[in-house]
């Protein structure tokens, strides 16, 4: 049995097919790629969004925490192997060492010694080296407070020690109020404190104080 044919005598159109994507069509290109950028850009924007804060924040505490140490540090400056030197009233040279120094948060001229040792030049062209365990260095007006340990040595071969000292280095003065031990070519010495006078040419030894020659000193000290 055969079909019959619309009375117009036209056949009827075939069906539509969907549009077929391949490489060479611009608009399939376009489609692929906007599957990857798309997703990519806006995890992108996501990521800046979330870590612009962050930056913004650690950049502003940055400068504040480096202004608040910047402070810090110059009060409390430590100097490793430090050294100070000068010329007393008499232009004679003294030079003042540390193993550590630090600024002291009370005054700005006032420096702490760690093992501080002074070496002086005394008036007779001889020399003084002091040292101790801890010591306060006025930069301003040039003296020098040793504590613990004070021990003084003299080219000649004397040697005094104590507990505390207190040293006018412009002036070449010393003082110290603690008992006094020294000992010598000459003989051994005791007192209950001493002071030094004219940069080293004249050195007393206060309170009561004991003194033993030894044998032969008279020439000793000549």
């Amino acid at each position: 049995m055969t079909k019959r044919q619309p009375e117009s005598g036209h056949a009827p159109p075939p069906p539509r097919q969907p549009p077929r994507f391949s490489g060479r069509n611009p608009y399939s290109v376009f489609v692929s790629s906007m599957k990857v950028l798309l997703p990519a850009l806006a995890a992108g924007l996501a990521i800046l969004v979330m870590a612009w804060p962050q930056f913004s924040a650690k950049d502003t505490g940055f400068r504040i925490e480096t202004i608040r140490d910047a402070a810090r540090l110059a009060k409390d400056l430590n100097m490793i192997n430090a050294r100070f030197s000068g010329i007393d009233e008499t232009n004679r040279p003294y030079t003042l060492t540390a193993d550590m120094a630090s600024q002291s948060p009370d005054a700005e001229d006032l420096v702490n010694l760690q093992l501080p040792k002074a070496d002086i030049t005394l008036q007779d062209g001889t020399w003084l080296a002091i040292n101790s365990q801890v010591g306060r260095y006025n930069r301003k007006t040039k003296m020098l407070d040793l504590d613990g340990s004070v021990n003084l040595f003299h080219d000649k071969g004397f040697e005094m020690f104590t507990d505390t000292a207190h040293i006018d280095l412009d002036a070449g003065r010393a003082e110290g109020n603690q008992p006094v031990t020294g000992q010598g070519p000459a003989g051994e010495l005791s007192s209950e404190g001493f002071l030094i006078l004219d940069r080293g040419a004249t050195i007393v030894f206060t309170g009561k104080a004991r003194l033993l020659l030894y044998p032969g000193a008279r020439e000793t000290l000549q």
